[in-house]
């Protein structure tokens, strides 16, 4: 998997960039979560001057020109909102993608970013065109390191239901859609080892992977004042795929004195019965909440045992707000295990239970580890940094395509 540098860098060596990138991608530009990543992507490329335009869901952001950005906030596909979320956000990916391979059609491109499930039809154009392409996977390779037939039993199914429902399954992207997307691009990026190791399973060659680990904003997110009762956060989405249930049992069975867990984020259904049965006066629950550095600077470690991830963003607030933290290699590259944390074996109920206990016993661990994961976060995995390595993958992208 390559991870190079370039620009005007620290050697003073010149970097090939594009001239007129196209970044699209269905989620908006501005806000949190993937609406954030997207943000400081085209933000990046603005700054470098090197944005011909972008195409997005919505645009909620002031710093970047919006003549820049086509929104798509306001557009036909809206009129099908009624439909299930699944059929809704299936039909606004494929016309956004109409959209940006109309756009490319029309428009002097040199390179084309976008992102899984979003650009088959883009990507198709681009190949026509002769234009590079970078693919942004946010997880893992679509069959997950598993090896599957062209069409799996379900898949063909799909494809024999009758008309309308046929019409409404294939809204969403399909499979084979997306594998076409990865044959198509000539850079994919991934945000860890871990998911890397899917792509190189499912034939993938390592060569076509560049490596592209996020960012946080080290200013909002920073040290607090660590407790003096002993307390774990978990900060995320309440649901069985990131080990919230191993998560409740293993607290519950530990027992311990003058300690809490903090779990926040949305409790999901298939959750809730594990709260109801590992839950107590030890475990809190906020919810989702607007401001979760306040909650990681009131807390002594970050566990965050998921079993998928591309990489975990909170894994990196969490480091910068200098919190040891109990991770598994799912879960991204931030922790490295005996420097900032523990990496710990997925679905480990033991592991987890022996990670939690070495934290609990030993305060010093905890302050020396988070100081450690602080100091990861500031020389590795700034907005810069982020901004900084997707302009190098951009100069890769340009490079294989000579």
């Amino acid at each position: 998997m390559t991870d190079v540098s370039g620009g005007v860098g620290e050697n003073g060596v010149h970097r090939k960039l594009p001239r007129k990138l196209l970044f699209t991608i269905s989620a908006r530009i501005g806000g949190s979560g993937l609406d954030l990543d997207s943000f400081e992507a085209v933000q990046g490329a603005w700054k470098a001057g090197i944005l011909g335009g972008a195409v997005a869901y919505d645009n909620r952001q002031r710093e970047i020109p919006g003549s820049l950005i086509r929104s798509l906030r306001w557009h036909p596909v809206r009129l099908m909102s009624f439909l299930q979320t699944r059929y809704y956000y299936g039909a606004k990916k494929q016309y956004l993608d109409w959209v940006s391979a109309r756009q490319l059609a029309r428009g002097d491109y040199d390179l084309v970013h976008s992102w899984s499930g979003d650009c088959v039809r883009t990507f198709r154009e681009a190949r026509r065109r002769g234009i590079p392409t970078v693919l942004e996977i946010p997880t893992w390779h679509r069959n997950k390191g598993r090896i599957k037939p062209d069409k799996t039993k379900s898949e063909r199914e799909r494809d024999a239901l009758p008309f309308p429902r046929r019409w409404f399954e294939s809204l969403s992207p399909t499979r084979q859609q997306i594998m076409e997307e990865y044959d198509l691009s000539d850079v994919i990026l991934v945000l860890s080892e871990c998911a890397a190791d899917t792509f190189i399973a499912a034939g993938v060659p390592r060569e076509k992977l560049y490596s592209l680990p996020r960012g946080t904003d080290v200013v909002r997110f920073t040290p607090g004042v660590h407790p003096e009762k002993f307390r774990a956060v978990f900060v995320g989405a309440l649901i069985k795929r990131k080990g919230v249930d191993l998560l409740l049992e293993t607290w519950r069975s530990l027992g311990l004195k003058n300690a809490e867990l903090v779990l926040v984020g949305t409790v999901h259904k298939e959750i809730e019965e594990s709260v109801q049965k590992y839950g107590g006066p030890d475990v809190i629950l906020p919810g989702y909440v607007r401001n979760p550095e306040d909650y990681l600077r009131q807390s002594s470690i970050h566990i965050f045992p998921s079993t998928c991830e591309g990489s975990a963003k909170v894994t990196y607030d969490a480091a910068a707000c200098g919190l040891a933290q109990i991770t598994t290699r799912e879960a991204g590259d931030v922790v490295i295990d005996g420097l900032n944390g523990k990496v710990i074996p997925c679905g480990d109920k033991e592991a987890l239970a022996e990670a939690i206990k070495a934290f609990y016993d030993n305060p010093d661990l905890v302050k020396t580890m988070g100081a450690a994961a602080r100091e990861r976060v500031v020389q590795n995995f700034t907005w810069e940094h982020y901004q900084e390595r997707l302009l190098g993958a951009y100069e890769f992208a340009l490079q294989k395509a000579r």
